[in-house]
């Protein structure tokens, strides 16, 4: 397996190149600081299977690269190493098309499957991550199962719409960003306002703070 390190902090890069290299099945073929770097060493005809990207990084961040590196090689899959813990940068990740996302404390032993499992073509979050997401996902059942007395069952796509409702974006904005139709977009739009009762756009989101669909 041939992996590109991109991290801008030298005794972190060097540190995971040492875990990676023991195994003996796995080749660090290039290091780079940035993005950019690891654009580059594609543009010049470089291969990799996997590359493994902090999201903190000077000159392009590692949520950049994923989008970049789609194009210029599809082959290629991004495993995101960050600090960062936080759902929304989790979520942004795999939606850009990252394979896999794991913290910086993780196990050597989680490491090396993870990295397997991806170039397997599967998806991976790391056990410390999924714990905290199921764990908030067992409380928000427990907390808001039902809602005058009915059982609300919104699908991903207008969870997506609702979010994106939520931070303000217009039908216009939504539709670009999820590469759908205009009219797809209010079809949800209106979904959920019949879903849920709301009279209009900021009861919709009042109602869903309140039930616990968005933070």
């Amino acid at each position: 397996m041939k992996v590109i390190l991109a991290e801008d902090h030298n005794i972190v890069r060097n540190g995971i190149k040492m875990l990676l290299e023991s195994q003996g099945e796995i080749t660090v073929v290039a290091e780079a600081n940035n993005g950019l770097e690891v654009l580059s060493y594609f543009a010049e005809g470089g291969h990799a299977d996997i590359v493994i990207a902090d999201i903190n990084m000077p000159e392009m961040d590692g949520i950049s690269l994923i989008a970049q590196l789609r194009t210029l090689s599809p082959s290629t899959h991004v495993v995101m190493l960050s600090m960062l813990d936080n759902e929304k940068y989790v979520a942004q990740a795999f939606i850009e098309g990252a394979r896999g996302y794991l913290l910086k404390n993780v196990g050597e032993d989680e490491l090396n499957f993870a990295l397997r499992y991806v170039a397997g073509g599967g998806k991976y979050l790391c056990a410390e991550l999924a714990e905290k997401l199921l764990d908030k996902l067992t409380q928000t059942t427990i907390q808001h199962p039902e809602t005058n007395g009915q059982h609300i069952d919104f699908s991903l796509r207008e969870m997506e719409v609702l979010h994106l409702i939520a931070e303000g974006y217009t039908n216009t904005e939504m539709a670009d960003k999820l590469f759908l139709s205009k009219r797809t977009i209010e079809g949800h739009r209106q979904a959920l306002i019949d879903k849920t009762g709301a009279k209009n756009t900021a009861a919709l989101i009042r109602f869903a703070v309140v039930n616990g669909f968005i933070n």
